[in-house]
C-alpha cells in the first residue's frame, strides 16, 4: 500500500527584510525552520506599497549553492557582473547556480503596483560548489501549465506531473519538483514523489487539507511533509492555491557565511577572501 506523505511541522514564518531594505516573510531560514535540506530559505515578498520594495537588492554576491526566484505578480530586473540581464516576469521563473560564484543585483522593474514572488535557496553538493555560474530562464509562455477539465491548473516549474506534464528546469542535483497548484473547489490533488525526499508545500490562497489525515492548512501557513510516497492535497467548497516543492537532501555538512554556503569553514573563509579580492 503506498505511503501518503503526512504534515509534521507548520509555520507562518516571520518578518524580515533582505537588500536595501525590502520587507518580506521568510519561511525556511529562520528559527522555527532553520533549513530542509536541500533547501536552505524561502521568503515571500509581497506589497503594493512601492516603498516596501523599490530599493531592491543591490549588487550582492553568492557561492556553493542555487536561488530560484519566481514572480507571481510584478518584473523584477537581473544583472549580473557576466553581463548577464534579463527581465523575470509575472508568472516566470529564473533558476541560477551560482556555483564557484557571482555577484548580481535584482531590482524590481516597476515603481508601483503589486510585487510578488518567491526566492528559494537549494543547496549544491559539495563537487559541484564551485562550478560555472549558470542560469536557467523561462518566460511566462515558456512554463506549462496543465488544465484539469475541472478548472485545476499546475504551473510546472521543474519535475512531472502526475499526468506527464514536465517543467523546463533541469536539476541533476537534487532532482526537484517545484509546483504552483490552483486547485478547484472539491478537488483533489495528487503527486508522486521520491519516498525519502524532504518536501514542503505553502498555501497561497485559499485553504486545503493534506494527507490521509486531511490535516487543515491555510493561506501564510508553510507545512512540512514526512517521508512518503506521494502527496494528496484537497480542496473544499472553495478553491485553493500552494505551491509544491520537493528535492533529495545532499546529506553533507553545511558551513554558511551571508551570501555563501559551503561544507567547511575553511571554503567559507576562503569565499570572503575572494569575494574581498575581487577574484568573482
Amino acid at each position: 500500500m503506498n505511503s501518503t506523505k503526512e504534515v509534521v511541522k507548520v509555520t507562518r514564518g516571520m518578518p524580515a527584510s533582505d537588500g536595501a531594505g525590502v520587507r518580506l516573510t521568510r519561511l525556511i531560514g529562520q528559527p522555527e525552520i532553520e533549513d530542509l535540506d536541500p533547501f536552505l530559505m524561502l521568503d515571500l515578498f509581497k506589497s503594493d506599497d512601492p516603498d516596501d520594495y523599490i530599493a531592491g537588492f543591490p549588487p550582492h554576491p553568492h557561492r556553493g549553492f542555487e536561488t530560484v526566484t519566481y514572480l507571481l505578480n510584478g518584473r523584477m530586473r537581473h544583472q549580473d557582473n557576466q553581463g548577464n540581464e534579463g527581465v523575470i516576469e509575472s508568472g516566470g521563473v529564473q533558476w541560477m547556480t551560482a556555483g564557484k560564484g557571482v555577484i548580481h543585483s535584482e531590482m524590481p522593474e516597476q515603481e508601483n503596483g503589486l510585487l510578488r514572488g518567491f526566492q528559494l535557496w537549494i543547496n549544491l553538493p559539495s563537487h559541484a560548489k564551485m562550478t560555472t555560474p549558470a542560469y536557467q530562464e523561462f518566460t511566462p509562455e515558456q512554463v506549462p501549465v496543465e488544465k484539469w477539465d475541472n478548472g485545476t491548473e499546475i504551473r510546472v516549474i521543474t519535475g512531472k506531473t502526475e499526468q506527464g506534464t514536465e517543467g523546463p528546469v533541469k536539476n541533476n542535483y537534487v532532482n526537484p519538483t517545484y509546483l504552483d497548484v490552483t486547485l478547484s473547489a472539491n478537488s483533489e490533488f495528487t503527486q508522486p514523489l521520491a519516498t525519502d525526499s524532504h518536501s514542503f508545500i505553502l498555501i497561497i490562497e485559499g485553504t486545503v487539507k493534506v494527507g490521509s489525515k486531511a490535516t487543515p492548512l491555510e493561506k501564510g501557513m508553510l507545512a512540512i511533509l514526512s517521508e512518503g510516497e506521494s502527496i494528496q492535497v484537497n480542496a473544499g467548497d472553495k478553491s485553493g492555491r500552494f505551491l509544491l516543492v520537493s528535492g533529495q537532501p545532499i546529506r553533507e555538512p553545511i558551513a554558511k557565511g551571508g551570501p555563501f554556503v559551503m561544507n567547511t569553514q575553511e571554503e567559507l573563509h576562503q569565499a570572503f577572501d575572494d569575494f574581498r579580492n575581487n577574484r568573482f
